[in-house]
């Protein structure tokens, strides 16, 4: 089966799109908590997802080099929202997970951003609301 064909009409929309939701992810993305860069909520976010996971494994899903994530770790450790734990399947390797209070602090980074997202919903009128709300399942299908 080929490709669908792409259209001028696809093009532009994609355009559109794309331009929407990066300037709404920038937004989204001024919104944080504490003193974290992002790629500290980055690397949050990736050990959250795997529940476990090798720093070799966190530094290739962060496309960053191996001593970068050492250090990446290192500093989230220090501030409590990482642990590292010995991989008893290899005792050479070395497992971090997300501490308590790492898991609190995505549930707050969330919760802001929920929060700066909803706001900017309740502005909208109903008409544009029950638009949006009728694309949600358009735009998650384009997410996966």
């Amino acid at each position: 089966m080929s490709a669908p064909s792409v259209t001028r009409n696809h093009a532009e929309a994609a355009t559109r799109l794309r331009t929407a939701i990066a300037r709404l992810n920038r937004r989204l993305r001024q919104q944080t908590v504490g003193e974290l860069t992002l790629s500290q909520w980055s690397a949050l976010v990736a050990v959250e997802s795997a529940g476990r996971m090798r720093i070799g494994d966190l530094a290739a899903h962060e496309h960053v080099s191996p001593p970068t994530a050492t250090r990446l770790v290192a500093s989230l450790e220090a501030a409590g929202l990482l642990r590292r734990e010995v991989d008893d399947g290899d005792r050479r390797s070395t497992l971090v997970s997300l501490a308590d209070p790492g898991r609190h602090a995505l549930a707050e980074l969330r919760r802001k951003r929920n929060q700066v997202l909803a706001t900017r919903l309740a502005a909208l009128s109903g008409a544009d609301l029950d638009r949006l709300a009728e694309a949600l399942p358009v735009l998650e299908r384009l997410s996966d």
